[in-house]
C-alpha cells in the first residue's frame, strides 16, 4: 500500500494524487506539514519537503518523480502515450509547467495568497519572466482538448492543479491575469478537467483542509 505525505493545499500534493486517483491505485494519506525535522520524514525527502511517497520498497520525493514511478508502477491506466516520444513530450509539457509557470509565480504567493508583501524587485522578475515562459508554454500546450492533444495524461494532472494558481497570482501582485492576457482559457480548461472525479475529490479535499486550517488558526 502506499501513503502519500503531505498536506491537501499543496499542488504538488494534489498532483501526486490526482495521478493515484486517475489510476486506480489504492493509498491511504498521512497528514505532514512541509519543513519537518523528524527522520521518519527526513529519510524519506532529505529537504523536509511535501510531497513525499512511502512504499513498499521505501520512500520517494520530488513530485515529477513520483509521477513516473506511478505511471511506470501501474501500466494498466497509463497516463503517458505508449510511444517514447509521445511520453516524453508529455513529460516536457509537465516539467515546463512547474519549472517555469508555477515555480516563477510562486515567489508572488506570499502577497498573493497569505497577506505579505512581496519586494519590487519580485515582482518585476516575475513581471519580466512569466508573458516570455508563458509564450513558451503555449508552444507546447495543445487543449485539443487536453493539455498535451486528444488524450487525458499526467500533464493534465499538473496542469489542472498549477494554471489556476499562475493566474490569480500574477492578478493579485501584478494586476492582470497574465495566462488570460496571453489568450489561455484557462478557466474553461480547468471546469473541463474539474468534472472528472478525481479532480472533484482533489478539489473537495483541499477545501476541507483550507477550512480546518482556518479554524486552527482560530483557535490559536
Amino acid at each position: 500500500m502506499i501513503t502519500l505525505c503531505g498536506f491537501s493545499l499543496s499542488n504538488y500534493y494534489n498532483k501526486v494524487k490526482m495521478v493515484l486517483l486517475e489510476k486506480g491505485i489504492p493509498f491511504t494519506e498521512e497528514r505532514v506539514m512541509t519543513k519537518s525535522t523528524d527522520e521518519a520524514v527526513l529519510g524519506c525527502s532529505p529537504l523536509g519537503k511535501i510531497p513525499f511517497i512511502r512504499t513498499p520498497h521505501g520512500g520517494l520525493c520530488e513530485s515529477q518523480v513520483i509521477v513516473d514511478y506511478l505511471d511506470a508502477a501501474s501500466p494498466q491506466t497509463p497516463l503517458t502515450p505508449a510511444d517514447p516520444w509521445q511520453a516524453a513530450k508529455v513529460r516536457e509539457l509537465a516539467t515546463f509547467i512547474d519549472l517555469h509557470l508555477e515555480l516563477v509565480a510562486r515567489e508572488l504567493y506570499p502577497q498573493a495568497y497569505f497577506g505579505g508583501t512581496v519586494s519590487d524587485e519580485t515582482r518585476e522578475r516575475a513581471r519580466k519572466l512569466l508573458p516570455r515562459h508563458i509564450a513558451g508554454f503555449k508552444r507546447l500546450a495543445k487543449f485539443s482538448p487536453y493539455v498535451a492533444g486528444d488524450t487525458f495524461t499526467q500533464a493534465d494532472c499538473t496542469a489542472f492543479v498549477n494554471l489556476p494558481l499562475v493566474a490569480t497570482a500574477s492578478k493579485a501582485v501584478l494586476g492582470e491575469d497574465l495566462l488570460a492576457a496571453a489568450g489561455i482559457d484557462w478557466k474553461a480548461y480547468v471546469k473541463f478537467i474539474g468534472e472528472r472525479p478525481s479532480a472533484q475529490r482533489v478539489a473537495a479535499d483541499r477545501k476541507a483542509d483550507a477550512e480546518r486550517m482556518a479554524a486552527e488558526a482560530k483557535k490559536a
